[in-house]
């Protein structure tokens, strides 16, 4: 299984298309976001990771998120991934995460021990 990609959300939905297509309707993607109020601050976003099986593949493994500040682990994620073979699949992933003062993190994810796609979130002072 692959990663396609993945994208911290605040909110999505699910709807047929044309011919039984599946589509997602993302908002609010984002990299970055302002404080709500001063520091120091916890947040929980919503990350979106979108998974693809090859057809030849068993669809059965585990996505690991790893949310690491420099070389400091904040917080983890482990979940069971189940993608039918020649289809995709979507994994919503949420982490407490607590600034001090404005920084970036970053979410490491990966599927069983595959290559790891990093996905930043920097936190700016409140606007």
């Amino acid at each position: 299984m692959d990663i396609v990609a993945a994208l911290f959300i605040e909110d999505f939905d699910m709807r047929q298309g044309a011919g039984g297509a599946a589509r997602l309707d993302l908002g609010g993607v984002h990299f970055s976001t302002a404080a709500p109020h001063d520091f120091p601050v916890e947040l929980s976003p919503h990350l979106l990771v979108l998974v693809r099986c090859r057809p030849d593949e068993k669809g059965l493994g585990a996505l690991e998120v790893r949310f690491l500040r420099g070389e400091e682990q904040v917080a983890r994620n482990v979940q069971p991934v189940q993608v039918e073979p020649g289809k995709f699949a979507r994994q919503l992933v949420q982490a407490q995460l607590a600034f001090d003062e404005p920084g970036t993190i970053e979410a490491h994810c990966r599927i069983d021990l595959g290559p790891v796609l990093v996905v930043p979130l920097t936190v700016m002072p409140p606007a």
